[in-house]
């Protein structure tokens, strides 16, 4: 019998955002060729000295657990040979995250799950450089009298991510349960999520798609890039509708469909269109309109207040995982991201006068 540890992504975590579809594996044992058949929850319940009946179950129901590839009921009867594989959200790590103390903006809790609206430049994961401070030390303060946060454990509760520049939306799952049955439903993409975006230029067409696999840049692994003919990365898929132009750049409503790595910030790219203030894809230089003084100076100022990624979670909506009902969740727009729309809006008027 074989257990074997994937090891951690080699993207520091706080480049590690705009996902939640990816799963990890934690576990992978094959079962040795002289096993009985038995259960697969009793199995893995003697397999995993340390896990509980309950979390097991759990991770069998919201289909975390696989035998052979295949999705299986906790009745199944492995066999010798069989492959079981046990994922999660996040990659598996080996040191222990330490609580502290935070100021978190919470507009929802409740037994089951919380939301966090994330302020921009708060990193999400403990990585080489940001062991401290990061929203998963804060939510294993807020959560540690719960199984999800007891012992330092390294996943209080979080299904998935975002940016460190990046604000908005996440949902935090406060039990196992309810951090499985969310993990599957980002997996599955039935995760309603929506961004708002201010991209240079206006696009074509006021609403559209972009569809185009994601993955490490072949020239810099440190950035992602569009694979359009798929022969690298992950198929990745962004619905777009432009709410409002300023001229020299455009508000958009992104839907994502899937949940890659940057993928906002890496399709908007790809079309033309970098996110404003986007230092990482090229959006921290004027790209379009005409380079006179003055409005060099403008951009300028406008990059001063914004100077991140203009690109906010702004929503979130999921099947509630205790009451199965859909639940559905708004943020508002950032003071920064507020104040660029209104010096652009202004911009904008001055020019037609």
């Amino acid at each position: 019998m074989l257990t074997e540890n994937l090891p951690p992504d080699d993207l520091a975590d706080e480049e590690l955002g705009e996902g939640g579809d990816e799963l990890y594996e934690h576990h992978r044992i094959q079962v040795n060729r002289g096993q009985e058949m038995l259960r697969l929850d009793k199995f893995l319940l003697h397999r995993l000295s340390h896990t509980s009946r309950t979390k097991i179950q759990n991770a069998i129901l919201a289909e975390a657990v696989q035998v052979n590839a295949k999705v299986v009921k906790a009745s199944y009867r492995i066999k010798p040979h069989d492959i079981i594989t046990i994922t999660l959200p996040e990659p598996p790590r080996e040191f222990k995250v330490m609580p502290e103390p935070m100021e978190l903006d919470i507009p929802y809790e409740d037994s089951a799950l919380l939301l966090v609206n994330k302020p921009a430049g708060l990193v999400v994961h403990p990585a080489f450089g940001n062991w401290q401070g990061t929203l998963v030390n804060g939510l294993a303060y807020h959560l540690q009298n719960l199984p999800t946060g007891r012992n330092g454990e390294i996943r209080p509760g979080l299904v998935h991510r975002i940016d460190k520049d990046t604000s908005g939306l996440l949902v935090i799952g406060k039990s196992e349960w309810a951090m499985t049955h969310l993990s599957q439903q980002f997996f599955h993409h039935t995760i309603e999520r929506t961004y708002l975006a201010l991209v240079w230029g206006v696009p074509r067409e006021m609403e559209g798609t972009i569809r185009g696999h994601v993955g490490r840049s072949v020239k810099d692994r440190k950035v992602q890039a569009v694979f359009p003919d798929g022969e690298q990365g992950k198929p990745a898929v962004t619905h777009y509708k432009v709410l409002k132009t300023f001229r020299h750049v455009a508000l958009l409503q992104c839907n994502l469909e899937t949940g890659r790595t940057h993928q906002i910030r890496v399709h908007m790219k790809h079309i033309g269109h970098p996110l404003f203030s986007d230092a990482t894809y090229g959006g921290d230089k004027i790209l379009y309109g005409q380079r006179t003084g003055a409005y060099k100076a403008f951009v300028e100022k406008a990059f001063a207040l914004m100077p991140r990624q203009a690109l906010h979670a702004k929503s979130l909506g999921f099947e509630h995982p205790d009451t199965g009902q859909h639940v559905h969740f708004e943020s508002d727009l950032p003071a920064d991201f507020a104040a660029v729309l209104e010096k652009w809006e202004k911009f904008t008027i001055d020019e037609q006068v």
